[in-house]
């Protein structure tokens, strides 16, 4: 939104821009302070900036494999209080994950030498009357058997 302001701004000015997209002029101001002074940060987004580097220093030291709750500990044992929720938001935003133990459990084998079965209402399921469809639905071996309204 603001690229945008800043693309039109010359032509338009602020003002006018902003009361035809969903942002206020001060919101606009604030942002472009910010750019200018990084010290004009909200406070929990300083914090956040200084987190994210000891997140990704303990990650790292423990051969990327600690997950949040690990990380979590780990930094309030450094006596730095934070958030497990925090730790977890930031790990996130940072593209960090930890390691799963485990195989993935395939719940499907999908073969193309196997047929797909036949669609004998070819995806239409507009029906006249009542009762007149039919649908079977066999996901995980689990049948079950409902009419489809209509």
């Amino acid at each position: 939104m603001v690229a945008f302001i800043d693309e039109h701004r010359d032509e338009y000015g602020v003002e006018p821009t902003c009361t035809v997209r969903p942002i206020a002029p001060s919101t606009y101001y604030e942002h472009k302070a910010r750019e200018r002074g990084p010290d004009r940060a909200p406070a929990r987004v300083r914090r956040n900036a200084q987190l994210r580097g000891e997140v990704r220093r303990v990650w790292d030291e423990n051969f990327r494999v600690y997950g949040a709750k690990k990380v979590w500990r780990q930094l309030n044992r450094e006596a730095l209080a934070v958030a497990r929720c925090t730790v977890e938001r930031l790990m996130r935003d940072l593209g960090l994950q930890g390691a799963v133990r485990g195989q993935r459990v395939k719940t499907t084998l999908a073969s193309e030498a196997l047929a797909c079965p036949a669609d004998r209402v070819n995806r239409d399921f507009a029906v006249s009357r009542p009762n007149a469809l039919w649908v079977a639905d066999l996901t995980y071996g689990v049948p079950s058997l409902r009419r489809h309204p209509g």
